[in-house]
């Protein structure tokens, strides 16, 4: 089992970071060219993930423009209300220096969902679907984006979140190309360190910060194991049983989230 989630996530156990960080430079490249885009669309949150696949879009924009043709990287603030981190966000920001920064407060839209879904059922939307709600949101306003300006949705998914299937489905797991597929957590930060990225930056508590009752909730502690843990099997590495289990349990439990829509035709799912 564990050769096969490895081979599912392309992940190496070793990396040249120089490499890493030009070869999926050239993918983004070479993707808007033929998808006939004008630039990409990511949201920004301040995290490792964003913070890094941020700086490879602005740079592959940037490469673009020089061979003479007109794209933009539009990089997306998508609070809910205020956000706590704020000043991390900011420090990506101007790590990346994006051509185009929009701040959109999704807090309006999801608490008329929200609102909109207790007058229908007569229950409370919980916290932790509420949550999910966030990040469809904001996916929503990245599309509505996108389309304005004729640019792709880009994804953050790495790794150790496909394994885990920790992102929401149809939320932040809707993108059109993931510039960090094949890269656990350490890789990424190898890659931001290649970069030139700011230490606070690199070593953010990760925390996918979307529900109301648990601020700031992070990564690990949702998991159940640490990132380092989930590296070293990802890499081939021999760690403690408990955790092995539990990383094969949840990558069976997610598999929808790795395939489309199911139907009587397919046969994943059985």
């Amino acid at each position: 089992m564990q050769q096969h989630i490895i081979e599912s996530t392309h992940v190496l156990p070793n990396i040249d970071p120089a490499k890493e960080v030009r070869r999926r430079i050239d993918f983004l490249k070479a993707y808007v060219r033929r998808a006939g885009a004008k630039g990409l669309v990511l949201g920004i949150s301040g995290g490792q993930d964003s913070t890094l696949a941020g700086k490879l879009c602005q740079i592959a924009m940037e490469e673009l423009c020089e061979d003479g043709d007109d794209y933009t990287f539009y990089a997306v603030r998508l609070p809910y209300g205020e956000q706590h981190d704020e000043d991390d966000a900011q420090r990506a920001i101007d790590f990346i220096r994006p051509d185009k920064v929009f701040t959109v407060n999704i807090k309006p839209a999801v608490d008329a969902s929200a609102e909109a879904f207790k007058q229908a059922t007569s229950l409370e939307l919980g916290n932790f679907h509420k949550g999910n709600t966030k990040a469809r949101e904001r996916m929503k306003v990245q599309y509505d984006i996108a389309a304005t300006y004729g640019a792709l949705v880009v994804g953050t998914d790495h790794a150790a979140e496909y394994v885990t299937g920790f992102y929401t489905k149809h939320g932040d797991g809707a993108c059109d190309l993931t510039p960090l597929t094949g890269l656990n957590k350490r890789q990424g930060k190898a890659l931001l360190h290649e970069l030139e990225a700011h230490e606070s930056l690199i070593y953010k508590v990760p925390t996918a910060d979307l529900e109301d009752d648990k601020p700031g909730l992070p990564d690990e502690v949702a998991l159940g194991m640490t990132y380092d843990e989930l590296d070293d099997y990802l890499e081939g590495k021999e760690v403690d049983a408990t955790v092995k289990e539990r990383i094969e349990t949840i990558f069976k439990r997610s598999r929808h989230k790795h395939h489309m829509p199911a139907s009587l035709y397919d046969e994943w799912w059985q």
